[in-house]
C-alpha cells in the first residue's frame, strides 16, 4: 500500500490492521492516522492538530537540535477503557519496527525521534509515550519549504530605510543549517534589486541574523555567509554593482524577540538592509 505522500503505509507489528468501530466511534472529529503510520490495537485519537506549515524540534543521540518546518501532525492516542496497558516500551517498540521496516532511522531512543526519507522527502518523527503505555503522542513534519505569500515591496524597503536607516527582510529563505538560497526567495531578491537600481545612491550593508539555536561561533558565521549569499545573488542574476554592497553577520547577538518561542526564533532569522 502506498500513502498518499508517496511513502508505503506501515502497519504495525503486533497490531490489526482493521481498527474496531467502537475505537473509530471515539476519535476526536476530524481527526485522522497519519497516512506513513497506523495506530496500536484498542487505541483512539483524543486529540488531533494539523498545520499546513509549522515547526518542531527534533534531536539525535549527540543532543543536536534540529528545527524542523513543514506539514505538521499532532497526534494524540489514549487507550479504551478496560483494556491492559501494553507498556512503554512495546509502543516504542512497534513504532521504532515499523519505521525501521520501511527504510526509515532511529535518531534518539530517549523519548524516540525518527526520520523517513522516501523520494527526497524527509519525514521527522518523535514518539512520547507514558509510563505505561496507555497514552502515546506521534508528532509528524513533512519538511517542506513554506510557499511564501508576502513579498518585499521595494518603496515599502526605501522607506524604512529613509525613517530608520534599515529594513527587515523576512523573504529570503535558507536550506537548514545552510547559506543556500531556495528558490523561493527569488521575488524578495528581485525587489532588492529594484530598490538599488532604482536609488544609485544608495549602498547598503546586507546583514545576517539567526536565532539562538546552536553556538555563537557558529552562527556567527552561518550568518556572514548567508548575507555573503545575498551579495552573490543580486551581482550575478541582477545586475547589481558589487561595490554597493558588503556582507556581514552578527548570529543571534542582535534580535527583535524572544529566542524561547518557534515564533520569536522566526522573526529574528532575518537579513537586514542597512544604509551605508
Amino acid at each position: 500500500m502506498v500513502s498518499r505522500s508517496g511513502l508505503p503505509a506501515a502497519f504495525l507489528f503486533s497490531l490489526s490492521c482493521a481498527i474496531p468501530a467502537l475505537a473509530q466511534e471515539q476519535d476526536v472529529s476530524g481527526s485522522r492516522d497519519h497516512p506513513l503510520l497506523s495506530r496500536m490495537e484498542g487505541f483512539y485519537i483524543y486529540n488531533y492538530s494539523e498545520f499546513e506549515y509549522e515547526s518542531e524540534d527534533f534531536y539525535d543521540a549527540d543532543d543536536n537540535e534540529y528545527t524542523i518546518a513543514g506539514h505538521k501532525w499532532v497526534i494524540e492516542y489514549s487507550l479504551r477503557e478496560g483494556l491492559t496497558p501494553p507498556g512503554q516500551l512495546m509502543v516504542q517498540q512497534n513504532y521504532v519496527n515499523a519505521v525501521r521496516a520501511i527504510g526509515g532511522e532511529v535518531l534518539y531512543e530517549d523519548g524516540v525521534y525518527m526520520k523517513v526519507t522516501s523520494e527526497g522527502k524527509e519525514t521527522w518523527i518523535y514518539l512520547w509515550v507514558d509510563d505505561d503505555g496507555s497514552d502515546y503522542t506521534l508528532t509528524i513534519v513533512e519538511r517542506s519549504a513554506m510557499e511564501q505569500e508576502v513579498v518585499a515591496d521595494p518603496a515599502a524597503l526605501a522607506g524604512d530605510i529613509t525613517r530608520s536607516g534599515h529594513a527587515a527582510v523576512y523573504g529570503i529563505l535558507f536550506d537548514h543549517d545552510s547559506y543556500v538560497i531556495e528558490a523561493e526567495s527569488e521575488p524578495t531578491l528581485q525587489a532588492i534589486a529594484e530598490l538599488l537600481l532604482a536609488n544609485p545612491s544608495l549602498n547598503l550593508y546586507l546583514v545576517g541574523h539567526t536565532d539562538m539555536t546552536g553556538s555563537v561561533d557558529y552562527n556567527m558565521e552561518l550568518s556572514a555567509n548567508r548575507a555573503q549569499a545575498v551579495v552573490d545573488a543580486l551581482v550575478e542574476r541582477y545586475g547589481v554593482s558589487a561595490d554597493r554592497l558588503t556582507a556581514k553577520g552578527v548570529g543571534p547577538l542582535c534580535p527583535v524577540s524572544t529566542n524561547r518561542t518557534e515564533e520569536g526564533r522566526q522573526l529574528n532569522r532575518r537579513v537586514e538592509l542597512v544604509q551605508m
